[in-house]
């Protein structure tokens, strides 16, 4: 049976998420600090990219 009500917005989302996990998330790649290099000069940057792979990173 359907239920007669309409469903609201956090619910559809709810649902949607329990079927298929959360597709999008909340925040965008550059609204986020999760850079491993954030504190590293351009020239420390091109130096780590450098180092050949047999070298170990």
């Amino acid at each position: 049976m359907t239920d007669p009500r309409p469903e609201t917005d956090w619910q559809r989302r709810k649902r949607l998420a329990e079927v298929f996990g959360d597709a999008l998330p909340e925040t965008t790649r550059d609204e986020r600090d999760d850079d491993a290099t954030a504190g590293e000069s351009a020239s420390d940057t091109w130096l780590r990219e450098q180092v050949p792979p047999h070298h170990g990173g």
